[in-house]
């Protein structure tokens, strides 16, 4: 196929993972904040903030937020590259130009998406409809994953739509964890006494849908150590970065015919970042969780980058 259209396809895969996980946050960020046991977590200028840090635009210092702008940008402000309006505006261009490889249900079913939050009402979003709005992008999203599921042949346009799904669920469950991290630092040091932050990796379980199934696998209240270790290094744990890095070795290889890669190829890449990430601890982890991060985000970039300049480049 053209390396154009594989982008397409790439960057179709990104952007409804990135929906996903935006129109998530913004939902169980919100309405467990209204239930939350302490003040700090019910804070809506805590919570408004939270939101902002996790799509990269954090507020200045000081700065007082106003709950509907906030809703708006992140929700249905085209002019924002974060919103979730814009990820599937751009999921539906690249779909668009893509049409041929993929299948009609799955094309019918994105069109089907866009339009939703294309003529969704800014009115009813900001007074009533968040809860509406988000949780019909979720369910929109799980449709759509399913129909490239069930819909294409596991072939190269399956591959390349699978790697950008896992390569952005990989960066989104990063931001998400750092965010909520940045919310316990911030809560510590406005409040010296003991304070119970379970509810914010509660928060940040269920902002990844691994809430239940964290309960099932460690049987024990959510806590700065399992939290970490089962949303980074569980490669049981479907949302966990260590099993996006793995499924990216799977398809990355369906690319490739070469069965020694040279050194600077996005297979190698791929497999080495997989298998530094695959033998951590998460004692070493928390020694400077800021640096760790940094450092996978990092390569995750070069991950996305090298896979564009050798495949997807034009």
């Amino acid at each position: 196929m053209l390396a154009r259209v594989a982008n397409n396809l790439f960057w179709m895969g990104r952007y409804i993972e990135r929906s996903e996980h935006i129109a998530r946050y913004l939902c169980v960020n919100y309405f467990s904040s209204l239930d939350a046991p302490n003040i700090h977590s019910q804070s809506r200028q805590f919570v408004l903030e939270s939101m902002m840090y996790m799509v990269g635009e954090p507020s200045a210092k000081g700065e007082k937020l106003k709950e509907s702008d906030v809703l708006l940008n992140i929700g249905l402000n085209l002019d924002k590259s974060y919103s979730i309006i814009n990820c599937v505006k751009l999921a539906r261009e690249n779909a668009n130009s893509a049409r041929d490889l993929i299948s009609t249900e799955l094309y019918e079913a994105i069109n089907k998406f866009y339009h939703f939050v294309l003529n969704y009402s800014v009115e009813d979003f900001l007074k009533k409809g968040l809860y509406d709005f988000t949780t019909n992008v979720m369910e929109y999203t799980a449709i759509l994953k399913a129909k490239i599921r069930t819909t294409l042949l596991y072939d190269e346009v399956f591959s390349i739509i699978k790697l950008g799904v896992n390569l952005d669920r990989a960066t989104q469950t990063i931001r998400i964890i750092n965010t909520k991290y940045n919310d316990i630092r911030m809560i510590s040091e406005q409040d010296n006494s003991t304070i119970d932050v379970s509810l914010e990796w509660s928060t940040l379980l269920k902002c990844v849908e691994s809430y239940d199934m964290m309960n099932r696998f460690q049987k024990s209240a959510p806590s700065t150590k399992n939290t970490l270790d089962f949303l980074i290094l569980n490669n049981k744990c479907p949302r966990s970065v260590i099993n996006s890095l793995e499924e990216m070795t799977n398809y990355v290889q369906v690319l490739s015919s070469e069965k020694n890669p040279p050194k600077d190829s996005a297979i190698f890449l791929v497999n080495k970042i997989y298998a530094e990430y695959k033998y951590k601890y998460i004692e070493e982890i928390e020694i400077d969780f800021q640096s760790f991060i940094e450092n996978i985000l990092d390569n995750l970039v070069k991950i996305s980058t090298k896979l564009e300049d050798e495949y997807f480049n034009y």
